[in-house]
């Protein structure tokens, strides 16, 4: 008998702050995960034997190297960049990319911690996995992304593949940085591979991957509400970010008959009290896109709206909520202002937006909440989906794609049912439901692997 994987959570969580020191963000990942798991495994004698949860929490690598670029004036500049493998018990580490300056290898592991049981909730074939690098793209042309882009890959591209790591497009790392990573690749290994995703549709993308996260984020609150006989028609939705996750989020809501009224990034947001339309959201996607600017232009073109310098939406009176920024923007204080202004429910887009204290407020004033490994994860599922067709050698129709993520959508918010229900309350613990649900494919499949 394992004795030493029978500590309490307290004594769990320690042992990982000691393990991980200066890492808030992965200690946060692993804590929200273990306070539902220990429940779950307490008389699961075979989990602790095989130290099954320590051994989640331990990524299988860390790869940290520097990226050496020069600038547009032949400046020579230097980054540090990093691909976490945290899990491939069920398949491939797929992950997304990221370049931000605030991305660090603690904001690394805990994304592709959580990547592990988001992956699995999808149901599909891969482990979780997370990369990136403290570049700023914004400001940079296209020449100088390009460089650094190709530098990046010429030392990632020894440690991933499409049977070992799938990589995908994250927070500053879309369509132009995706080809540029491509094409490094394929120059370098002289092989057409499904090594990325995310890719343009002339060499290998899928169609509805740019939607699929947002969508999927929607997806997910439908299923939510209809548990309850509600529906997004007719209530006031606040969205915070602007980007590719936030915008398409704000377009299926519409599309369903909410009325969204915010967007944001980092200089704060915009509240447009008349309602975000196609055509609005057609512009944001413009400006966002091609013309790389910030969201506070939009009071310009639009003059019933007001822009708020340095704030979050959360104060704004709605029923829905869908935080699609970035980790922990939406706060305790945040989380008690939702509650007391009536918000019914709440759909993470981005990953880990709502901090523990949040999430406990969420969780105690049982309101519909889903945590982003069940939420965001369509767009990892129609990644998982480019993989198949890349490996096929085919393209899927629209029409088949759109339904395959409703499919799956529905399948994640029936797995959180399965395991997230609460004795005596109409409302499930869709937190405890994805942990758990998540946990148990990854720990089974570890278990049938023996001591590796």
């Amino acid at each position: 008998m394992a004795v030493s994987d029978h500590v309490d959570l307290n004594g769990f969580i320690e042992g990982v702050k000691r393990r991980n020191p200066g890492q808030p963000e992965f200690v946060q990942a692993v804590q929200e995960v273990a306070e539902d798991i220990f429940d779950f495994i307490q008389d699961k004698e075979k989990y602790h034997e095989a130290q099954i949860l320590r051994r989640i929490a331990e990524p299988d690598r860390v790869v940290s190297f520097r990226v050496c670029w020069q600038d547009d004036k032949g400046n020579v500049r230097v980054q540090r960049a990093w691909r976490v493998q945290n899990n491939n018990a069920i398949g491939p580490y797929k992950g997304g990319i990221r370049f931000h300056p605030s991305v660090t290898e603690s904001v690394l592991k805990f994304l592709a911690f959580e990547q592990t049981f988001k992956n699995a909730l999808t149901g599909l074939p891969m482990g979780g996995g997370k990369g990136g690098s403290n570049f700023n793209p914004k400001g940079k042309s296209d020449g100088e992304v390009m460089r650094f882009c190709q530098s990046l890959m010429t030392e990632l591209y020894r440690y991933i593949g499409a049977d070992v790591d799938v990589p995908a497009g994250d927070i500053g790392v879309g369509a132009r940085e995706i080809g540029y990573m491509f094409g490094q690749y394929k120059r370098l290994t002289n092989e057409f591979t499904g090594v990325l995703t995310g890719k343009g549709l002339e060499y290998g993308g899928s169609l509805i991957r740019t939607e699929a996260t947002g969508y999927g984020a929607t997806y997910f609150l439908q299923n939510m509400l209809k548990t309850q006989g509600k529906d997004i028609e007719g209530h006031t939705v606040v969205i915070s970010g602007s980007g590719n996750v936030a915008t398409h989020a704000a377009e299926k809501c519409t599309m369903l008959g909410g009325k969204v009224v915010t967007l944001s990034d980092s200089e704060g947001f915009v509240y447009d009290p008349d309602g975000f339309t196609q055509e609005k959201i057609d512009w944001v996607k413009d400006l966002k896109n091609k013309r790389r600017g910030r969201i506070s232009e939009y009071v310009k073109e639009f003059k019933t709206a007001e822009f708020h310098v340095g704030k979050t939406p959360w104060g704004v009176p709605c029923q829905l909520a869908l935080p699609c920024a970035t980790q922990n923007e939406l706060l305790g204080d945040d989380a008690r202002t939702l509650v007391a202004n009536g918000c019914i429910g709440v759909s993470e887009g981005a990953n880990m937006p709502t901090n523990l204290e949040g999430v406990h407020v969420f969780k105690d004033a049982q309101i519909l909440y889903a945590p982003g490994k069940a939420a965001n994860a369509g767009g990892v599922a129609v990644s998982g989906l480019e993989m198949s067709q890349n490996s096929a050698r085919i393209s899927w129709k629209e029409e088949e794609l759109q339904r395959l993520l409703q499919d799956i959508m529905a399948g994640i918010h029936a797995s959180c049912l399965e395991y997230g229900t609460r004795p005596g309350s109409k409302i499930p613990d869709y937190v405890k439901g994805a942990n758990i649900a998540g946990f148990k494919k990854v720990a089974d499949a570890m278990l049938a692997f023996g001591v590796v």
